[in-house]
């Protein structure tokens, strides 16, 4: 009798506490329509994960075998890669390749996070994980977590899949702050004409080459989303193209979320630095915005055709939420002036530049760790006791 009420016997506040972020993220999926795929199967795992004795976690429990076989060996983040791949294309990026530089610009808010988390105390591997937030992709931040703050990946998990979810909410005052009304009615002239399914078959080689030479620790993640893209644009794999983007993307990221949530146990995720974390993940969604609209703003000093400084926002991986978001700020503005374009081939760029970021981050990083080197100097960090 003393096993079948063992659950009400030991509940203590922190489970009731989890009980409650757990549904309060279920609801936020269901009513809000917050990344529903991620949130709900994330919510649902914390409750599973927080009944005392729960035969779903511990050394037989089925969501720790699929947090050992599906995320602490990177499965499920490359199988989801293999998804993203093939559902993106490039086409619009193609055609405008010097977009490429924005999703590169938009991802100083992982740099500036990362530089911050140290400040308040993380560690070196800590502070990159937490930083990657700000790559606004929710795989990578889960690969990355996964290598350098493994029992943290509940709340970074959560944080980049929240923020991604909120994007309408944090970037249009960033946005509109860093303008002025004159630079959001800038029109930007359309640029038509078709990309060569050569150009199209190539393309996805060529960076996965360029990356698995210059970052090998982001061959994994870009390899598979330019696996998937080749799947798409071969011409040839038809059935497969379309199995990775429904089957395999749902059937994996339903997994993927269950288990994130089991890792969300009240003494894992009930403490300050959970607190922290979501504070310093807002943070990185705001500097992202404000680096790639500061990087079109610089650029707008040398181009002669002057683009408009919104389309910087949506050089963040949040694919493609932002690069809707930003048209919108642009139609409120004038209803006449469509930058959708240029937006999407942003926002796809984004993709590419927070999983090149996350790779060479990781790299250094680990260097770092390996050679007892850091990102702050001693006496910067002995000042606050870090």
């Amino acid at each position: 009798m003393e096993d079948l009420f063992v659950g009400l016997s030991q509940l203590s506040f922190g489970h009731i506490v989890m009980f409650v972020i757990g549904l309060a993220l279920i609801w936020a999926a269901i009513y809000k329509e917050y990344e529903p795929m991620l949130l709900l199967p994330i919510g649902f795992g914390a409750i599973l994960a927080n009944f005392p004795e729960s035969s779903a976690v511990g050394e037989n429990g089925v969501l720790t075998f699929l947090l050992n076989y599906g995320i602490k060996n990177e499965l499920f983040p490359t199988l989801i890669f293999v998804a993203i791949g093939a559902m993106m294309d490039f086409g619009p990026l193609l055609r405008r390749p010097f977009m490429l530089t924005f999703g590169f610009a938009a991802q100083i808010g992982i740099i500036c996070t990362m530089f911050l988390a140290r400040f308040l105390g993380f560690n070196l591997g800590q502070s990159t994980a937490i930083g990657i937030i700000g790559a606004a992709d929710g795989p990578t931040s889960i690969f990355v977590a996964t290598r350098m703050a493994p029992d943290m990946l509940g709340p970074i998990s959560v944080a980049a899949y929240s923020y991604m979810a909120l994007v309408p909410l944090i970037q249009p005052p960033v946005v509109r702050l860093l303008t002025t009304r004159s630079e959001r009615l800038i029109r930007m002239p359309y640029q038509g004409g078709d990309v060569s399914k050569t150009t199209r078959i190539i393309f996805p080689i060529a960076v996965t080459i360029v990356a698995g030479l210059i970052a090998p620790m982001c061959a994994a993640l870009v390899g598979m989303l330019m696996f998937g893209n080749l799947v798409r644009e071969c011409g040839v794999l038809e059935r497969l193209s379309k199995s990775a983007q429904n089957e395999l993307a749902n059937l994996v990221t339903l997994l993927l979320g269950i288990t994130i949530g089991s890792t969300m146990t009240a003494e894992k995720f009930l403490t300050p630095a959970t607190l922290k974390i979501m504070a310093l993940g807002l943070g990185a969604f705001i500097f992202d915005t404000a680096g790639g609209v500061i990087f079109a703003k610089i650029a707008n000093l040398f181009l002669k055709e002057k683009v408009n400084p919104m389309v910087g926002a949506a050089g963040i991986s949040a694919f493609p939420m932002s690069a809707r978001v930003i048209q919108k700020i642009a139609q409120d503005e004038d209803p006449g002036n469509v930058i959708l374009p240029y937006t999407v081939s942003a926002n796809v760029a984004g993709q590419i530049g927070s999983v090149f970021v996350g790779g060479l981050l990781l790299a250094f990083s680990t260097w770092m760790i390996a050679n007892g080197y850091d990102i702050l100097p001693e006496s910067v960090l002995s000042i606050f006791g870090k």
